[in-house]
């Protein structure tokens, strides 16, 4: 087992790397691109940022 380095110190580690099953991420394609069609024919979105509306 290798040793490690943590802020200057080394290690060595008491547990082996657990080698998991991969993921594979989704993504909401058309829905993300439906909001942004809908931002675009807005003309004056109301935009707010922790309560305080503003315009761009």
């Amino acid at each position: 087992m290798t040793a490690l380095i943590y802020r200057g110190h080394s290690y060595i580690p008491h547990h082996t790397a657990v080698q998991k099953q991969s993921v594979e991420l989704t993504y909401r394609r058309e829905h993300y691109n439906a909001r942004r069609r809908q931002a675009a024919r807005d003309l004056h979105p109301q935009l707010a940022y922790r309560g305080v509306s503003y315009a761009r």
